[in-house]
């Protein structure tokens, strides 16, 4: 890989921190550098937040590397990997930030090491504006074993935005290298064959909660036609909130969705977001959900043959974090259809 740092535009698309995340893994686990400005210039407190700093921080701990610019508000950011090694790290966010995403941008540079790796991260595991933490363990983990990521998470302590205090803990078999990381094909999923879930809600709030908002999902899924199996959880020391995760098993594919609730936020309503959030998605031609094209996308911008991705819709974070591939890796990624609507992903081979 070249030693001169690729120029990313952090203002691109969206314009999130999604933009500097896959900078992160993808030079981490090629060992291209990287130069990210325009980092999150658009938002209303600009430069990196202290998720974002963790991230960064890690990308740097589990490839050796060098970084520039890694400080909160910071909006210009230049990162030299070394070579991605196995170990035990424990992150600390230090807020309600994101454990979720934190180890979505170190797990690509994890594969590319040789050995087993342990990650402990703290910070939130619920958090609105990312995949919950079921999601990550029973969609994503699924999917990308496609892919033959061997990826493990486990919920230490539960964490809910703004209160944080959770823990993730995940286990990475390192591949050795990017080569060894195969191409995904999600094209179509198959038979409806069952819906889980999890209706849970921090301790501290009364039992009844949960309750309402189980029966709440199961009644609006049972009206649509389908029969769900919920578990039901009450997390200790997590801060108040409550969640609602929902999961529809095809026999291809697997999809997730959920809703968090909030201050004067009834329980029913939780349960109703997330049960129409999946029934849309049923009634969709999709393999595959919106938040699983994005982070499978950055895998299969590492593998060597080519991926397909058919996905629910088209999202603007979708598009840009396929422009940061292509800026990055050179590769070719083509999206078929238009924003808000199911579309075809695909990634040529190298």
């Amino acid at each position: 890989m070249s030693d001169q740092p690729i120029l990313i535009d952090g203002s691109w698309g969206e314009g999130g921190g999604q933009i500097l995340r896959t900078s992160l893994a993808l030079a981490g686990a090629t060992g291209q550098s990287v130069r990210v400005t325009g980092i999150r210039s658009g938002r209303p407190k600009p430069g990196l937040r202290p998720q974002h700093l963790a991230a960064v921080q890690a990308a740097v701990a589990v490839c050796d590397g060098q970084v520039r610019g890694d400080r909160i508000g910071s909006q210009e950011l230049t990162f030299v990997p070394g070579r991605p090694q196995s170990g035990r790290f424990h992150f600390d966010i230090g807020t309600a930030g994101s454990t979720v995403l934190v180890a979505q941008t170190i797990l690509p540079v994890l594969l590319a090491a040789e050995g087993r790796s342990e990650i402990t991260i703290t910070g939130g595991t619920h958090n609105p504006l990312a995949p919950c933490f079921e999601y990550l363990r029973d969609v994503f983990a699924v999917l990308a074993s496609a892919a033959n990521v061997q990826a493990y998470f486990e919920l230490t302590r539960a964490g809910f935005y703004p209160t944080g205090g959770g823990c993730l803990h995940m286990a990475v078999q390192g591949l050795g290298s990017t080569e060894m990381i195969s191409p995904v094909q999600f094209v179509s999923r198959g038979e409806l064959k069952h819906i889980d879930g999890v209706s849970a809600a921090s301790a501290c709030l009364p039992a009844h909660v949960i309750e309402r908002q189980t029966r709440q999902a199961i009644a609006l899924l049972a009206a649509a036609g389908h029969r769900a199996t919920l578990e039901e959880a009450a997390f200790p020391d997590a801060g108040p909130g409550t969640v609602v995760f929902l999961r529809a098993v095809f026999t291809r594919t697997v999809a997730g969705f959920f809703a968090l609730g909030a201050l004067g936020k009834p329980a029913e309503r939780v349960a109703t977001e997330a049960a129409e959030a999946l029934l849309a998605f049923v009634d969709s031609s999709g393999a595959i959900d919106p938040f699983a094209a994005d982070q499978l996308l950055t895998l299969a911008a590492l593998a060597s043959g080519p991926s397909r991705l058919a996905t629910q819709k088209i999202t603007d974070h979708l598009l840009t974090n396929a422009e940061v591939i292509r800026r990055l890796t050179g590769r070719t990624v083509t999206i078929a259809g238009e924003v808000g609507d199911s579309g075809m992903v695909t990634v040529e081979a190298i």
